[in-house]
């Protein structure tokens, strides 16, 4: 079966790394995401994963520390949740690179697209650590620029619930699931699909994403192939 893209952006929450521990890394968890991830390599799909960081650190939510100070430290917890997601997915046999917006060259190669770009053709997963580099910046509004940088055909957004609602469906029984959206109908309606500023970039790089649930983990290998999972959110 031949997969629908060939290069793909994958954005990995903090939460999800952490699975029902909510806090930390759970391993378990970490590895089937990676054995998914391996098939989608497997099947000649060019993998490209940015990681957020809430697993370890919420403090710009407290507003008690520096904006700037606080996105800092949550640029340090993306880079630990890359060399994790690297390590599992190495110990079964993929092989991964991180890079880092922040140089730290003791422990990971420093964001060079030009590189990344030869990491694809090598058979390699990249891993983007450390967002932007810059504070006031999501980490959904990095997954939004590396996806211009590099190309890639989707942005594949996993998140804990199975796509787009017009309402929070964990407190509303009537909530109703988008199976496709526009660009412009997330931005006018104030969709929670992302924050406005990376949707804004996807819209206007053409970059199509679809927001799909992590509970099943080969969702990720299914969206690549091009079956329909979560919400598909595109230029109409």
């Amino acid at each position: 079966m031949k997969p629908k893209y060939k290069r793909v952006l994958l954005k990995l929450s903090g939460e999800a790394l952490a699975g029902d521990k909510k806090t930390g890394l759970d391993y378990e968890v970490i590895t089937t995401y990676a054995r998914s991830i391996k098939k989608c390599v497997d099947a000649g799909v060019e993998v490209a994963i940015v990681v957020g960081g809430g697993n370890f650190w919420r403090g710009r939510s407290s507003g008690a520390m520096d904006r700037t100070r606080a996105d800092h430290i949550g640029m340090l917890a993306t880079a630990m949740n890359a060399l994790a997601v690297t390590d599992v997915l190495e110990s079964i046999g993929v092989e991964a690179r991180v890079q880092t917006a922040i140089t730290m060259r003791q422990v990971a190669e420093p964001y060079i697209r030009g590189k990344a770009l030869r990491h694809f053709d090598k058979g390699r997963v990249v891993i983007f650590g450390c967002g932007t580099g810059n504070p006031f910046f999501s980490t959904d509004t990095a997954a939004a620029l590396r996806a211009a940088e590099i190309e890639a055909d989707i942005f594949l957004k996993a998140t804990m619930v199975d796509g787009v609602y017009d309402k929070d469906p964990h407190k509303f029984d009537d909530a109703k699931r988008y199976d496709k959206l526009t660009f412009s109908e997330v931005l006018s309606n104030g969709l929670q699909v992302m924050d406005s500023t990376a949707a804004a970039m996807c819209k206007d790089n053409d970059i199509p994403i679809i927001v799909f649930d992590l509970a099943r983990p080969d969702n990720i290998f299914d969206a690549c192939m091009g079956e329909q999972v979560g919400t598909l959110v595109y230029n109409g």
